[in-house]
């Protein structure tokens, strides 16, 4: 962790919510006149979409699994140190993955490939990162360490499932047999790998829908944020005021301890209001994490 460069990091599954966390910290350096260096997690994937199509298939004929949840698909090692050299000099190289037509043209290349890798821009205050693996742990690599500021975005997994489904059936023109055969080769990655980072991210935001998902597979639109709550969980994170949260967000409750749940359709705000201060923190060189005895 570094007080000079510090490290903020979004960490979530693609279509869970990362996005529009991404927009409200965008809103929240504005605010502060801050600089940001911006990290894709896409980008430290280890293959093309060609060349993962190959390696999916040998490893079918194996007997094997390979998904974009696993270290065989992404270079930890790359993003530990890319984490580590920020936040102690502030520099660092970043690269696009380009997932459409739309994004790709501009660089004059096909969608699934890298652009280049480039310098991180020079003279920024932050880095900041939205992908899959920003609180990664494995017995070879500790990517969680780096990060002074950890959130997780989480849907329920029916509700994750048929964002992923609606994603990639309209935007990547993938069939709903091939999503969920995509599905069941990731669980076992998706568990490693993926789940345990929320219980080392300092904030969680788990929306929850309140209509019917029973059936994920065979849902044909996203429940809209209007039609869920979103459970706000801190962990280990001192002087949140819950009092003015509550005040301020209306329709918001408090389910546990350190637990407040808002409207979807509150989301923006919430994070607005809750990560503002803890930005602020970050650049003033105070911890964010606080033990709770």
């Amino acid at each position: 962790m570094s007080a000079r460069f510090p490290v903020i990091a979004v960490t979530g599954s693609s279509g869970a919510g990362t996005s529009t966390t991404s927009l409200s910290f965008r809103k929240i350096f504005q605010q502060l006149n801050l600089h940001s260096a911006e990290v894709e997690g896409d980008s430290f994937h280890r293959f093309t979409r060609a060349e993962m199509d190959q390696a999916i298939r040998k490893a079918r004929d194996m007997g094997r699994h390979v998904s974009y949840f696993g270290p065989e698909a992404n270079d930890f090692v790359l993003l530990e140190q890319t984490f580590a050299e920020y936040g102690r000099s502030g520099c660092g190289q970043s690269r696009k993955y380009l997932h459409t037509y739309d994004e790709a043209v501009p660089w004059n290349q096909l969608p699934g490939t890298f652009t280049p890798w480039q310098p991180l821009p020079q003279a920024t205050n932050v880095l900041f990162y939205e992908g899959l693996h920003g609180g990664v742990v494995t017995a070879d690599h500790d990517v969680a360490q780096h990060v002074d500021l950890l959130v997780g975005v989480v849907p329920i997994v029916n509700l994750e499932w048929i964002q992923k489904l609606v994603r990639d059936t309209s935007e990547r023109s993938h069939s709903r047999a091939a999503v969920m055969e995509s599905v069941l080769r990731s669980m076992d990655d998706y568990i490693n790998f993926i789940t345990p980072q929320f219980s080392r991210t300092h904030i969680n935001f788990q929306r929850v829908p309140t209509v019917d998902t029973s059936n994920p597979f065979a849902a044909k639109s996203i429940p809209s944020q209007d039609e869920s709550f979103v459970v706000i969980h801190f962990q280990n994170v001192g002087n949140i005021d819950f009092p003015y949260l509550l005040t301020m967000i209306q329709g918001s409750f408090i389910s546990q301890i350190n637990t407040i749940v808002v409207p979807g359709g509150k989301m923006g705000l919430a994070m607005e209001l809750i990560m503002g201060p803890l930005v602020k923190r970050l650049i003033e060189g105070k911890k964010v994490a606080e033990t709770v005895t």
